[in-house]
């Protein structure tokens, strides 16, 4: 029996300790479970990560105990997690808690138990039971309704029996019935109707699609496929048909979408094919939910997990296939330390499972595409939507010219208010999408020109008013708000005039709903969808029709599928065209693409009005054809210039602190270690301020490296970082393959 246990302790920094074995859990402890463990003067939990027969150290403690008896993280995830702290350069007890949700890790949270009530052998008498009712008719009523609905929890049987739980009590004492404890599984879909549906016939593109894919599953040859289809191509029926594959060789799935707003719908497609075999993980589910999800997969009561980013690391076992729909969405990355990519993951956990890889999207990411190019992925296109509907037309129209024919800027155009007349007079609905929530981008007294500004952030506060709620400023950084002042708080100038600047999808709203008053009008945004279930309340009374407008920030944008949606509107298509990232362009074309994609998934044939300050701009030109791979092919060229991904490698490290000086020159001193360490292929930028330059009370600076491959960057830093000695109140997060420079 091995004697040593190697243990990942929760509050260590990125090492693994030795610790004995007591004699009364040898044979029991086993890889992947939950300890607690003796840690300098009291005890901490850990996890075991191996098993040994030799000692590394000549006075070891003992484990104290086990946190039960199962194995929370198997070897493969363990796997899993090792790469990802030696990619991402993050401590590995960082990356188990990734792999693990915090419900199953954390003390104190365990399975829901109810009181269950079950009939005795005595209450099976009929004549028994008659003279019972006779002296005590409630506790008969009680007894008339076990018998009559079989075993209840005691909450539920005093209700129905019309009586309290003291009559179930007293029947206890006597020996008529049994009380116990039970689990109860806390179902996130609980209450939701299940549709049963059959698999559809597929269209050529799709079926060849599938195929594959299956071969993918069935040899790993290619491993990984992208799945490049235009929007309403029937990406989904192919996901459910290579899943029901995996279902039928005894395998698992794991489904990611990129945003709980997507959640709703897919899991309603799922859950109509799979029945009760699917389970959900993301973020907006309450602890309890996740925890006996999470346990129904480990235990393989459940074979199929949707979900968000996190989902990924579902104990699904024999993984046949992980899809990542929408995988170009920068949502799969995480911003804090492990700072990873999911779909990258995906990828790395396929390979570590033996298990195929599928990438879904109509607008991939260029790194994708490239790695579909040259042949290190399989690519099956779907050019034409299914039964050939037709593509939407799309419209730009340029808002400088609406501007100067209306002698003002105008947030509609001509042409966007009569195609919204034509939809509402023909009883179709219509998206609006605005990728900025909030009234009003900011507050400016037109006087003295004061901006309210956050006072821990370097942003303008963004003005929001709500029927019925005071008019407050807030940040949509840190979260601070304010009341609005009625003056200018400028002590120079105190005007009561203030001035609302740029707009946002409140003000979108409330236009739109003066514009239309027999219209009704909803909108869907982080700020409208905060409460549990909201996505799937909008989104189902905009299914069901009782919606005619639907006004939406990039929650709207992707995977949803409304067949009487046939306009379109993108309001502001410049929002994210001008940010300080040399992935701008490929993300507006991405975000147009994709929301011209909600258009004309009927019969009726749908239109996209796009306007815009830049309507020439390659994106935006290449989003008004739907020509990806036009789009592509420009693109790559400047990246391969630059030597961007997918041509390199980009490593960012964010610097932050209370004081400015002290991140500049914690930088600074970082930078003179570190570049001595670099080989010549990495180039060296920084530190330098980032253009969201102070958060949450924190200054923000970068420093950004950039290789043609990632270890000749990681190696370099790990070995600075091991030793380099940080300022107090500085921290630094290190983000490999970085997706934002914001």
């Amino acid at each position: 029996m091995p004697r040593i246990a190697r243990v990942v302790v929760e509050v260590a920094r990125n090492r693994e300790f030795d610790y004995l074995i007591p004699a009364r859990l040898e044979g029991q402890l086993r890889v992947g479970m939950q300890v607690v463990v003796p840690f300098g003067h009291s005890e901490a939990r850990g996890y075991v990560v191996g098993l040994s027969d030799e000692a590394r150290h000549p006075k070891l403690k003992e484990i104290r105990d086990t946190v039960g008896q199962a194995v929370l993280v198997d070897e493969r995830l363990l796997q899993l997690a090792r790469w990802m702290s030696e990619y991402y350069l993050a401590p590995v007890e960082r990356t188990i808690h990734t792999v693990l949700p915090a419900p199953v890790r954390r003390k104190g949270t365990g399975f829901k138990e109810r009181l269950l009530v079950q009939p005795a052998e005595a209450a099976m008498d009929d004549l028994a039971v008659e003279r019972l009712r006779a002296k005590a008719p409630k506790q008969a009523a009680v007894l008339d309704a076990l018998r009559a609905g079989g075993p209840a929890f005691l909450n539920d049987l005093a209700r129905a029996a019309k009586t309290t739980s003291a009559a179930v009590r007293a029947l206890e004492k006597k020996g008529w019935v049994r009380i116990g404890r039970q689990a109860v599984h806390r179902d996130p879909l609980a209450g939701q109707e299940l549709l049963r549906t059959q698999p559809l016939a597929l269209m050529p593109q799709q079926k060849e699609a599938l195929d594959l894919v299956c071969r993918a599953m069935d040899t790993l040859e290619p491993p990984v496929v992208l799945l490049y289809g235009v929007t309403g191509s029937g990406k989904t029926e192919v996901y459910l048909q290579a899943i029901a594959r995996a279902l039928e060789k005894g395998q698992g799935a794991i489904v990611l979408v990129p945003e709980i707003s997507l959640t709703p719908q897919t899991i309603e497609r799922f859950h109509g094919r799979f029945g009760d075999t699917i389970a959900v993980l993301h973020s907006s589910l309450s602890d309890g939910e996740r925890h006996d999800e999470w346990h129904r997969v480990r235990q393989g009561r459940a074979r199929v997990v949707i979900g968000a980013r996190s989902a990924l690391f579902a104990p699904v076992e024999k993984l046949g296939l992980i899809v990542v729909d929408e995988e170009h969405e920068p949502t799969y990355k995480q911003e804090e330390t492990p700072a990873y990519h999911a779909r990258d993951v995906a990828v790395m956990r396929g390979h570590l499972e033996g298990c195929a890889v599928l990438l879904g999207s109509a607008t991939p990411s260029l790194e994708s595409f490239q790695n579909a190019r040259i042949g290190k992925y399989g690519l099956a296109r779907m050019p034409a939507r299914v039964d050939h509907r037709t593509m939407p037309a799309v419209r730009v129209v340029d808002l400088r010219e609406e501007a100067e024919r209306a002698g003002r800027p105008n947030v509609f155009s001509g042409d966007l208010v009569d195609a919204i007349h034509s939809r509402l007079s023909r009883a179709e609905q219509t998206m609006l999408f605005l990728n900025r929530r909030g009234f009003a981008t900011s507050l400016v007294c037109p006087q003295c020109g004061y901006v309210a500004r956050c006072n821990e952030c370097s942003v303008a506060m963004t003005y929001h008013r709500e029927p019925g709620a005071p008019e407050i400023l807030l940040c949509h950084v840190c979260g601070e708000r304010r009341i609005v002042p009625a003056r200018c708080p400028n002590d120079k100038c105190r005007t009561p005039a203030f001035k609302f600047a740029g707009v946002g999808t409140q003000r979108i709203e409330s236009i739109i709903s003066r514009l239309f008053p027999d219209a009704c009008v909803r909108r869907m945004d982080s700020d409208t969808t905060g409460r549990k279930d909201a996505h799937r309340e909008i989104l189902g009374e905009f299914r069901a029709g009782r919606i005619d407008i639907l006004v939406g920030t990039q929650m709207i944008a992707k995977g949803l599928h409304f067949p009487n949606v046939t306009l379109v509107g993108v309001l502001y298509a410049d929002l994210s065209l001008h940010m300080p990232d040399f992935r701008a362009a490929e993300r507006t074309f991405q975000l147009l693409t994709q929301v011209a994609g909600r258009a004309g998934r009927g019969q009726a044939t749908g239109e996209v009005i796009i306007q815009t300050y830049t309507p020439f701009h390659p994106a935006v030109q290449a989003a008004r054809r739907l020509d990806y791979e036009g789009f592509f092919d420009q693109e790559i060229e400047f990246r391969k210039e630059l030597g961007y991904p997918p041509f390199g490698h980009l490593v960012c490290l964010h610097l932050q602190g209370p004081g400015e000086a002290k991140v500049q020159f914690a930088g600074e001193a970082l930078v003179r270690a570190l570049k001595p360490k670099l080989p010549a292929s990495v180039k060296l930028a920084g530190p330098t301020p980032a253009p969201l330059a102070r958060a949450r009370g924190q200054y923000r600076y970068q420093v950004l490296l950039r290789a043609p491959s990632t270890r000749s960057m990681t190696a370099p830093l790990k070995a600075v970082l091991e030793t380099f000695k940080w300022p107090e109140d500085v921290r630094c997060i290190v983000d490999v393959d970085a997706v934002s420079l914001l």
